[in-house]
């Protein structure tokens, strides 16, 4: 059974965090699913891993080689990449039954965003009342700090 961590990004934007997260993710050994909300923004953050420093190895859905993408950025619900991991961007949905069947779902927002924190605080709520373990993790006093976890059921 997984678990669902929360980043609320105040100090980084997304496409700084995301490929540390990502980074993390697949020395883990896992594959991993990015679900945004909005295909051009996702063109966006493509360009900008692409760009970053260091190769970081990802595809975008919808092509011929899905299945064997480390990284697979999608708005789609399934994973073809068969992905162990999915970070959730932009208000992207996450289901209980997702953070279950995986190792890890990270869900990242803008905590610039007053819309995207109380997205973030509805999932929290739907996630934990489902049962989902859940850690919330924030970057406000510059360093990356645990401030609140659920141990699920």
């Amino acid at each position: 059974m997984g678990a669902v961590y929360f980043y609320h990004l105040t100090r980084s934007p997304l496409e700084a965090t995301l490929p540390m997260l990502l980074g993390k993710a697949r020395g883990a050994g896992w594959r991993v699913a990015v679900r945004g909300t909005d295909a051009a923004r996702l063109d966006w953050l493509d360009d900008k891993l692409w760009l970053g420093e260091g190769f970081l190895p990802h595809g975008r859905a919808g092509g011929p080689h899905d299945a064997d993408q480390p990284v697979l950025l999608t708005d789609r619900t399934d994973a073809p990449n068969n992905a162990a991991c999915l970070m959730a961007i932009d208000g992207a949905d996450v289901a209980p039954e997702e953070v279950t069947a995986l190792k890890r779902v990270c869900i990242l927002f803008d905590g610039n965003d007053p819309g995207a924190v109380e997205a973030a605080r509805g999932q929290w709520r739907a996630l934990t009342e489902a049962g989902c373990a859940a850690q919330y993790w924030s970057q406000e006093s510059g360093n990356w700090a645990k401030k609140a976890e659920s141990e699920g059921s």
